[in-house]
Parts: structure tokens; C-alpha cells; sequence
């Protein structure tokens, strides 16, 4: 099983490393647009720029393969959490730990500091 999650999780990795280089490398639909503006050539702006071209079809090859990787990952491991939920236990099923020392303060080897609380008649006296 950890050898099939391995495969798909290297495929995957190459898959996006190859789908962000061919996104890199391919012309923008923008790119033509500042151009159009200036010199009047006849360029749709938001249209249909025509057929998909080699790059962009292997792109969205690349993305398919990433998206059924990514969905092969999450099966699996769902798969292996559920088994070893089966086999150990869930954490909610556990006890916990008993605690062998109360607890001291934020630092260790210190005492907490114990806050005098002020009395009503106190807070009457300094108020006059």
C-alpha cells in the first residue's frame, strides 16, 4: 500500500512541476492586448481566440492527471486512517494519562504568585 501512495505522490509531484512549466511557457490571451490598442489590429479582446494549441491541451492533460493523483492520495489515505482507527483505536477511546504533578506556573521550578484581593472596606478607605 505505501508503495502505490509513493508512485501516485512522485507522478503527482512531476505532473504539477510539468504543469507550472507549461503554464510558464504558453502566450497570454493579454499579451496581444496593449498592442491591439495602440495599432488597430484586429485582435478580439475577449472572444474566442480559436482552436486549443498543443501546449494548452497538454496542460489540461497535466491538470487531469494532477486532479485524479490528488484524488487517489485522499482515498488512500482515508483508507489507511480508517484501518488503523480499526485496528489501535480511536484517540477519543483512549484514557487519558493521570497528571503525576499538579501544576506549578509557566516556568518550571517556580511557585505561582498568589494575588491579594482587595477587600471592600480597603477600596472604601482609599476612595475617600
Amino acid at each position: 500500500m505505501q508503495i502505490w501512495m509513493t508512485l501516485i505522490l512522485a507522478v503527482q509531484l512531476l505532473s504539477a512541476l510539468a504543469m507550472i512549466g507549461l503554464v510558464l511557457i504558453q502566450h497570454g490571451k493579454g499579451a496581444d492586448m496593449g498592442a491591439s490598442f495602440g495599432s488597430g489590429a484586429s485582435g478580439s479582446l475577449f472572444g474566442a481566440t480559436g482552436s486549443a494549441n498543443f501546449l494548452s491541451r497538454s496542460t489540461a492533460a497535466l491538470a487531469t492527471v494532477f486532479f485524479c493523483c490528488t484524488l487517489a492520495l485522499a482515498y488512500l489515505g482515508n483508507n489507511a486512517s480508517v484501518r488503523n482507527t480499526v485496528e489501535s483505536g480511536s484517540v477519543l477511546d483512549r484514557a487519558a494519562p493521570a497528571a503525576s504533578a499538579p501544576a506549578t506556573g509557566a516556568i518550571p521550578g517556580t511557585a505561582p504568585v498568589v494575588m491579594p484581593v482587595p477587600t471592600p472596606a480597603a477600596s472604601e478607605a482609599g476612595s475617600r
